[in-house]
């Protein structure tokens, strides 16, 4: 048996805004079912909001998300923080998201994407663990850690 693990980002009605801006960063086909199309009556409201959704890229990027029942509140609202402060990382988030590649051209890419409309906690630089490492939180409030993964010694 095969086991494997997918990001599952949980928003407050930007679920299909967020997937399909990830699907540009990273070149994926999006999918997504409505709370209409298993079984809420299209009148309810949030019928019309992401109950299943995935983004799956040709080089195996997977990235899954929902709109969680109930009150809709933008990236803001739910954000959190994360910040840079006398050399340390900061957070009251419950998790980053990691996203590393084999050089610093290809994380480059996905960088410069996610940054656009994000709040920059750490600029991709070299760091003396890696040819490249950066944080930012996007623009739908999830915070990124990308960086070029280490060489094994």
């Amino acid at each position: 048996m095969t086991l494997s693990t997918t990001t599952h980002l949980n928003f407050h009605g930007d679920a299909r805004a967020a997937l399909e801006f990830y699907g540009r960063v990273f070149d994926g086909t999006v999918s997504t079912t409505t709370y209409a199309q298993v079984g809420m009556t299209a009148e309810a409201t949030g019928a019309e909001k992401v109950v299943f959704g995935i983004l799956v890229a040709a080089d195996g990027f997977r990235l899954m998300a929902y709109d969680v029942p109930g009150e809709t509140r933008g990236a803001a609202a739910v954000a959190g923080s994360t910040r840079r402060e006398n050399g340390a990382t900061l957070t009251d988030r419950a998790f980053f998201v990691s996203l590393q590649g084999g050089t610093l051209d290809e994380v480059s890419a996905r960088w410069d994407a996610l940054a656009d409309g994000a709040t920059v906690i750490e600029p991709l630089a070299a760091s003396p663990w890696s040819a490249g490492f950066g944080m930012l939180t996007d623009r739908f409030g999830v915070t990124w850690v990308v960086d070029v993964r280490a060489a094994q010694a």
